[in-house]
């Protein structure tokens, strides 16, 4: 009694125990294999060390008496998983598939018993010490196989991964161990619990169920995938009504369970979502049954939901429908006739043991041949585990060919370091038994999982097989007519819902803590549900909208481009150089004005001009703040009297420069007549008083005025000036469009002119930047009415006024400034005497 109340000496007794088993089973029949190099495995042979720790009795006899327990306590599943790394490494020794993989080379296993977290702890300190020992003569130990567990793979990972030697577990699929900062080293054959959480979450919103218990094992599977699910589940609208964790059964946890299932049924939750390990929910389901707990559906993970260990629970046919999560099943084809022909083999190599090394003093004393006898049956599901063995032994194989540079014939025997291995392991890719097999960058493969449900056809169990979940992309194939809802044939699909959905044209009022529960309140379409509780709906403002079965009405956006705004502040930078590279131009032109380049460019009418581009340019400062009247007046006829000025004037300056060079030998007094008579004044006037009358027109009958626009959008209303697309603004832009094309036509007669004389280029690219710039806005004005609307509006008249200028304008200031050479009345009639030469 005193030895049991002491926590030290009950652990040291374990310790000692424990070592002496695993030293045990190192010796084993059947459980090591000499090679080139050995491959080690960690396998849950046996279960008897599990009650070590629920009692310390149970230690004590067992360590005291030494009474084999081994005929009650070996693993069946755990004997599988040994024998599928036994079949492994001698089909690619013997080169029974494909040819010899490993051509001059053997592989040999080592196999640690696992069956507890100490053991794992154990069996991780003797392989370290190996790694600490390189010289030895001894095989090489280039990975590692298992665990069965996440609980007890993470010490092996973390501890092994510091020499990187390869860890590759068949059934270890907790999330926190893909992290390659804490273990670079470790791999798995089994997807990963995110996977796992995400098919789950899949299911659940497949068949709407918002209203779950959720449940986890104590152990680091379990609480890990709780965890996850617990944050994943609030963004599928999904809230879990009961949630708790599962402890092993004791006698000290007996009550704790009870209590459990008391709550489960209080809640009247129809599905359950339980993340378990099977070995924890195996003291569980008893419970459920005990209470006679009937008619739900259970959510179960790829642990237990294939697990005859929970299937073969007594009386758990009554609990209701079963829907799992399964390892996808491929088929294992020759394990089974290995298992059955293996048995000879292991009498041979078990009788040729010694005697005493057979019969050490240890609740593990039991060889594989032992366990053979016993014909333990092979599960169809169980199988998908057996295959993750076998596809990590071929994994190690491949990166080993790799690294000894194998060909057809032959391997380099060369000695190697684990980290070579880990290196080729993160980029092998192969296919075995018509599976792909590679690793991801956290180690994990790209396989999916396969949906199934438990089937109840006279007390006899089956699976069947009713979906598929592939990660990436989420994507789950479900067909539920394949399931046996409640455990017959009904076809109904249980409903587990706090609160039935609200039918069209309803709001919800939440009831308690969960928003899954709520209360329908029906509203009319433009009317809300009061937050502060009233159940009687109101209608929005006109400033406001709520679109149907809404609890609240949303302000309406308000859009215009005040003068604080980023994209306000950027426009009127790009204002105020446009307007300044004007005015510069101006004062250039002012201060040449006698100049050849000046004149030829049409004197005094370029000055008119640069003034028209200037107040264009000007114009745009209508279009920022809220819209006033005086603002709503400027916005588009004061641009467009400027710019028809502009344009006015470049008309004429093309017709005189055709008129010169093209139609003087036809109409020889034409020309002299109309600049006698000042004909380049009287149309200008006559354009700018034309286009002047018709903006009077359109805005005395019909004038601009400062609205708020609340039809175009449904949540924004647009501050805008009405009227933007009367008909009299649509005279006003005809004209000047007409204005725009004969001015383009002037230009394209002349684009053999001299080369001082020819702007037709300049021009043609100026009215064609102009153009587009209109017909974006006019396209854009159509959908969109917002911000957007207006800043390319306002871009579009900086556009028309910097083409003018850059195309006809700055060519010029060019000359004028850095080439003065070419603005001399010498140069230009050597280029009149040329143009001249060139058309005789």
């Amino acid at each position: 009694e005193l030895i049991c109340t002491s926590g030290y000496m009950r652990e040291l007794l374990e310790g000692i125990l424990l070592l002496a088993c695993i030293w045990c089973c190192y010796h084993g029949a059947g459980l090591q294999l000499q090679g080139d190099f050995t491959i080690y495995g960690m396998f849950p042979i046996h279960n008897c060390l599990i009650n070590l720790f629920h009692g310390c009795p149970v230690l004590l006899y067992s360590l005291i008496s030494c009474v084999d327990f081994s005929r009650g306590a070996a693993n069946k599943y755990g004997y599988h998983l040994v024998q599928a790394l036994r079949y492994t490494v001698e089909e690619i020794n013997n080169g029974t598939q494909t040819g010899r993989l490993l051509p001059g080379i053997t592989l040999g296993y080592q196999v640690y018993d696992t069956c507890s977290l100490p053991a794992s702890v154990l069996a991780t300190v003797d392989l370290l010490a190996q790694q600490y020992d390189r010289a030895g003569v001894g095989p090489q130990a280039v990975a590692l196989i298992g665990p069965d567990s996440s609980s007890y793979a993470f010490t092996p990972a973390a501890a092994l991964g510091s020499y990187l030697l390869p860890e590759i577990s068949y059934e270890a699929s907790n999330e926190l161990l893909s992290n390659k900062n804490i273990y670079p080293a470790f791999f798995r054959t089994i997807p990963s619990d995110k996977n796992q959480v995400h098919a789950m979450i899949e299911i659940l919103v497949r068949f709407n169920w918002t209203w779950i218990v959720l449940l986890g094992s104590d152990n680091s599977y379990g609480l890990q995938g709780m965890q996850s699910l617990s944050t994943e589940l609030s963004d599928s609208n999904i809230c879990i009504a009961y949630q708790a964790v599962i402890p092993s059964l004791t006698d000290r946890t007996r009550q704790s369970l009870r209590d459990m299932v008391k709550k489960i049924i209080k809640t009247k939750v129809n599905t359950i979502v339980v993340f378990s390990s099977k070995r924890i929910v195996s003291g569980f389901f008893p419970f459920v049954i005990e209470y006679n707990v009937t008619g739900k559906v259970w959510i179960g993970t790829e642990d237990w939901s294939v697990a005859t260990l929970v299937s073969g629970i007594p009386g758990i046919s009554s609990i209701g429908t079963v829907i799992g999560v399964s390892i996808k099943y491929t088929p294992f084809s020759g394990f089974r006739d290995f298992e059955k022909q293996s048995v000879s083999k292991l009498k041979d190599i078990s009788m040729s043991h010694n005697s005493s090394e057979m019969r050490v003093p240890c609740v593990q004393n039991t060889d594989l041949y032992t366990m053979a006898t016993q014909n333990y049956s092979l599960e169809e599901y169980d199988i998908s585990s057996f295959f993750n063995v076998h596809k990590a032994v071929y994994a190690v194989a491949q990166a080993l060919r790799q690294v000894l540079n194998c060909d057809s014939a032959e391997c380099q025997k060369t000695q190697i370091q684990p980290w070579q291995i880990f290196q080729h392991l993160k980029h092998v890719r192969f296919s075995v038994r018509n599976t792909l097999v590679y690793f991801d960058e956290n180690g994990d493969p790209p396989t999916g999982y396969d949906i199934v449900t438990w089937i109840w056809q006279n007390k006899t169990w089956s699976l069947r097989v009713v979906g598929t979940f592939t990660p990436d992309p989420p994507d789950l194939q479900l067909d539920p007519s394949q399931i046996q809802w409640r455990g017959d044939t009904s076809d109904i699909v249980p409903v587990s819902q706090c609160s039935p959905e609200c039918p069209f044209g309803q709001s919800k009022l939440q009831v308690g803590q969960h928003k899954c529960c709520f209360k329908c309140m029906p509203c009319p379409v433009s009317t809300f549900l009061n937050n502060t509780g009233s159940t009687s709906c109101q209608p929005c403002k006109r400033n406001q909208w709520s679109p149907a079965q809404s609890e609240e009405c949303l302000n309406r956006e308000v859009l215009y481009l005040p003068w604080e705004a980023p994209l306000a502040f950027a426009l009127l930078v790009l204002v105020a150089l446009t307007l300044l590279l004007t005015l510069g131009t101006t004062l250039v032109f002012l201060l040449k004005l006698n100049t050849p380049v000046v004149k030829s460019a049409g004197g005094r009418t370029c000055l008119l001009m640069l003034l028209s581009l200037s107040a264009a340019c000007c114009s745009t400062l209508a279009h920022f703040g809220v819209p006033s009247q005086l603002s709503c007046l400027f916005q588009k006829s004061f641009f467009i009297l400027s710019f028809t000025v502009c344009l006015a004037c470049v008309t004429i300056r093309s017709f005189q420069v055709v008129c010169i060079f093209k139609w003087s030998s036809k109409l020889p007094r034409f020309y002299e007549t109309w600049a006698k008579n000042r004909g380049p004044e009287i149309f200008i006037l006559v354009i700018f008083t034309a286009e002047f009358l018709i903006s009077v027109l359109s805005v005395t009958l019909d004038p601009p005025l400062p609205s708020e626009n609340y039809d175009f959008y449904h949540d924004s209303i647009i501050l805008e000036c009405t009227n933007i697309m009367s008909p009299g603004a649509f005279v006003e832009i005809t004209f000047m469009s007409l204005l725009s094309l004969l001015c383009f036509c002037l230009s394209y007669i002349g684009k053999n002119l001299p080369a001082n004389y020819n702007e037709s280029k300049c021009i043609t690219f100026s009215l064609m930047v102009y153009i587009m710039s209109w017909i974006s806005v006019f396209t854009v004005y159509t959908v969109n009415r917002g911000i957007l609307a207006i800043a390319l509006e306002v871009t579009a008249v900086l556009s028309s006024v910097l083409g003018i200028l850059g195309g006809y304008f700055l060519p010029k200031v060019y000359i004028i400034l850095l080439k003065p050479q070419m603005n001399t009345i010498a140069h230009f009639q050597n280029c009149i005497q040329m143009y001249t030469m060139t058309k005789q």
